[in-house]
């Protein structure tokens, strides 16, 4: 066993795995895992520019997670940067922060990796046991954009397209720098607009209807299911291959679109940090079921971190 730490840094959140790793059985031992929202994107489609504040909160999650690593005493340190940082005028201050507090640079991958490592903490643990038909379609439903990849055992086809639970609140749910409260109808037909351009741009790429199983990741879908599980508070194991009906997902749409902040905020599972974008990140969830005619969606709570916490553990060896 490797003992590696994996930070995933996107759009909405910054995620930390230290894990004991075999990367011949594909074992992997939960250390440490945990989240924080740091909205790291905020404004970053609009101004072009990381914000200040959103670097400053960014950091203050590395410092905390540095410590954890050195606690642990993790042989091998992995920064994965994904949408939200690869494209900023100013993501020079964005490595140079992450290389003072952890020792490392971020590695800002292109969609096509983040895909990959996503697919392979989702599907390590389905891949050649009697669980669901193959070939999957994972899709990773982050803040600044979606990830779709097909395959069985691993990756045929794959792409990144920029839609997003944080993008698509920002871009049309939000009005005087104010989220909508709840969204009008107007707002919400631009959101899915976008979303079935986003949608066909991916189907040139990679065959979404040819899937057999769908496979959710991300706090979008992981928060969905809490929801549908009717859980009194977020719990991983509950949720971890959960399988949520096409019938509860629409439900769980209209319930969150028609919500406002404060019966957003009061639903047991819901992260503070979620509550504002949860609505777009929903209905991403349901236009992708929509479109490749998904009974149902398998949630994994393995998702890109595991997936950069093997390969580091691989590259290891």
């Amino acid at each position: 066993m490797t003992r590696v730490a994996a930070i995933d840094c996107g759009t909405n959140s910054i995620r930390l795995l230290v894990a004991d790793v075999d990367p011949a059985t594909g074992e992997l031992v939960d250390l440490d895992r945990r989240m924080t929202i740091v909205r790291l994107g905020q404004g970053v489609d609009r101004t072009g520019r990381l914000a200040e504040e959103a670097l400053e909160r960014t950091f203050a999650a590395c410092r905390e997670y540095a410590a954890v690593i050195k606690e642990l005493g993790a042989e091998r340190l992995r920064f994965v940067a994904t949408s939200a940082s690869r494209d900023a005028e100013n993501r020079d201050d964005f490595v140079r922060g992450v290389v003072e507090i952890l020792g490392v640079e971020p590695e800002v991958i292109t969609g096509d990796q983040e895909a990959e490592f996503s697919f392979t903490g989702a599907t390590k643990e389905l891949v050649g046991r009697a669980g669901p038909a193959t070939p999957y379609l994972v899709v990773d439903i982050g803040g600044g954009s979606t990830e779709f990849v097909v395959g069985a055992e691993h990756v045929e086809a794959a792409r990144s397209v920029d839609v997003g639970c944080v993008r698509m609140t920002e871009r049309h749910l939000v009005r005087d720098g104010v989220v909508t409260d709840p969204p009008t109808r107007e707002q919400l037909d631009a959101v899915r607009a976008d979303i079935e351009d986003a949608l066909d741009l991916a189907e040139r790429t990679v065959p979404l209807k040819e899937a057999r199983t769908l496979v959710g990741l991300a706090g979008s879908v992981t928060t969905v299911a809490g929801i549908a599980l009717d859980l009194p508070a977020y719990d991983s194991a509950a949720i971890h291959h959960a399988r949520i009906s096409y019938e509860q997902v629409s439900a769980i749409v209209d319930r969150l679109t028609h919500a406002t902040h404060a019966e957003r905020a009061a639903i047991p599972v819901m992260h503070e940090g979620r509550v504002d974008v949860i609505a777009a990140g929903s209905l991403v969830l349901l236009a992708i079921m929509d479109r490749v005619g998904a009974r149902e969606v398998v949630v994994s709570e393995h998702d890109i971190l595991d997936g950069i916490a093997f390969h580091t553990a691989l590259d290891a060896r």
